[in-house]
Order: structure tokens, then C-alpha cells, then sequence
């Protein structure tokens, strides 16, 4: 049995979201803001997005990773720098490594809509470069945690005994939970972690200094003040949905211009020349 010492985490900040109208077909909600990057760090930005098919075109990416979480619907993806390509559904997760360049495609079927969160991950400086990798995780292939009334799926990671296979360059633990009301759960994180909670249903309590929040709300993990291995405690009110990501910063320069994000403005003038001449990526065969 493990005795070390294991830091209850307060949450240091709370803050609502607000979904504005992108486009006739969609509509978007910002969870984390770009440009908050050594607040965020590893993470860079996340949307929640709800979209039928038109909202989004083909486009680059370098230098990032993004996670693609399915909440609702099915949404068709392809890129031609892999050859890769399918479906994603409800429960659905797509880990995308873009690495030195993809050009990719994600949309729904006609006349179908789809509710999903991406967050994007940096990547550190020597993997900038990786080639590009995508990890397609389908619902059922997921791994449970189960609590009295409680279900955490752990897609990245781990909770508890319960670890993730899924392969990071930046480590990210993501899990997603369903909390039945009056139930709790402690999940463990790395101390030097960074980490942030969205409530996607319901209301409870959170962190050690017992923090209310409900339903479109994020709540940022407050720090371990040094420790090795620390804890976050999530309390239901009332039936709650929520999920929680968190990773090692990088602690990098970010430099960021549209798709691309690198350590250095040359290194972004470099990726539009290289996607415009042609020399992006390496094409599948």
C-alpha cells in the first residue's frame, strides 16, 4: 500500500461560459481562452462546439496536438497527411498529433449536428517536429473506474488503479465522470500538474475549500505548492457530468499564429512557407 503523502487541492479560480453564434451552423463556447499560455500551460485552448456539416473546412496544423471529445453526435474526420480517416461518436476520442504538419477535415454528415470539446495540447520543442499521429479511442474501448455511484472513464492517464494506455508527448491525464447525486470522488494527480474541471451537467462541490459550481462552469486547479502527488475531491449536489484535464507544464516559449504553434516567429514563418510551397508534410502513399 502507497503511505506517501498525497496534497489536497484547493480551486484557485472559477469562471462561467458563454456561447455566442459563429455561423448559421455553428455555435461555440469558450472554455479556455487562447494566449493565457504560461496560465494554461501545456494547455493552449479549448472550445466547446455544437456544428453540422460546412462549419469547418479542410486545414493545416503544426506543432500541437489537439484532443477531440465526442459528447453528442458523429462527426466524419480525414487527413491527407496520414491517409487516416472514419468516424467519431458519442463517447468518442480522437488524440491528434499534428507534429510537423496535417491537413485534416472534420464534419458531420449532412443534416446531422454534433456537440464536442477540443483542447489543444503544445507540444514540447523537441517533439515540435514528431510526425503526425492520431489515436482514435472508441467508447466501449475506454477504461472504467467505478465508485459508489460513481463512473470515471479514463482516456488519458490514470485514475486511481485504472490507467490509460493512450500515448502523449506532452503527459495528460483526461478523464470524464458521472457522479450520482450525494456521491464523491477523489482523483489523484501529479503534483506539478496543471488542471482545470468543466462541469457539463449538474452542480457540486469541489476542492478542498468546497467550491460551488454548476453547468458551464470551469474551475482551475489551484497548485500543490511543491508536492510530489496531490488530489482533487468533486462532491455531487445533484446528478453531475463533468470532465477534468490536466498535464505537465511545458514551460516553453509559445509563439502562435492561426493553426500553427511554435517557440519562435521564425519557426511560424517557416510553417506558411513550408504549407504553401508544398513541403508541409509528407504525403501518405
Amino acid at each position: 500500500m502507497n503511505h506517501e503523502y498525497s496534497l489536497p487541492r484547493e480551486i484557485q479560480k472559477v469562471w462561467t461560459t458563454s456561447e455566442r453564434r459563429i455561423s448559421q451552423v455553428h455555435r461555440a463556447a469558450p472554455v479556455l481562452l487562447p494566449g493565457y499560455w504560461a496560465d494554461f500551460d501545456p494547455f493552449l485552448l479549448m472550445m466547446e462546439d455544437r456544428f453540422q456539416k460546412g462549419a469547418f473546412d479542410v486545414h493545416p496544423h503544426r506543432g500541437m496536438e489537439t484532443i477531440t471529445y465526442v459528447i453528442d453526435g458523429s462527426i466524419e474526420h480525414y487527413d491527407n497527411a496520414t491517409g487516416g480517416g472514419g468516424v467519431l461518436q458519442k463517447g468518442d476520442l480522437q488524440f491528434m498529433t499534428a507534429g510537423r504538419g496535417v491537413v485534416h477535415k472534420e464534419s458531420p454528415a449532412e443534416g446531422e449536428s454534433v456537440h464536442l470539446l477540443q483542447l489543444w495540447v503544445n507540444l514540447p520543442r523537441k517533439h515540435k517536429m514528431a510526425e503526425p499521429r492520431y489515436q482514435n479511442i472508441s467508447a466501449q474501448d475506454v477504461p472504467v473506474r467505478q465508485e459508489d455511484g460513481a463512473q470515471i472513464r479514463v482516456y488519458s492517464g490514470s485514475s486511481g488503479e485504472v490507467i490509460s494506455d493512450t500515448l502523449n508527448y506532452a503527459p495528460v491525464t483526461f478523464v470524464h465522470m458521472v457522479i450520482e447525486s450525494g456521491a464523491s470522488v477523489t482523483q489523484d494527480l501529479p503534483g506539478s500538474y496543471n488542471g482545470f474541471i468543466y462541469v457539463l451537467e449538474g452542480s457540486g462541490t469541489f476542492g478542498e475549500n468546497a467550491v460551488q459550481a454548476k453547468k458551464g462552469q470551469v474551475l482551475w486547479l489551484g497548485p500543490a505548492n511543491g508536492e510530489k502527488r496531490s488530489s482533487i475531491r468533486v462532491a455531487a449536489d445533484e446528478k453531475m457530468q463533468l470532465v477534468l484535464f490536466a498535464g505537465e507544464p511545458l514551460r516553453e516559449p509559445v509563439v502562435a499564429h492561426g493553426p500553427f504553434v511554435m517557440n519562435t516567429e521564425e519557426e511560424i514563418r517557416q510553417a506558411y512557407e513550408d504549407y504553401r510551397n508544398g513541403t508541409f508534410f509528407t504525403p501518405h502513399r
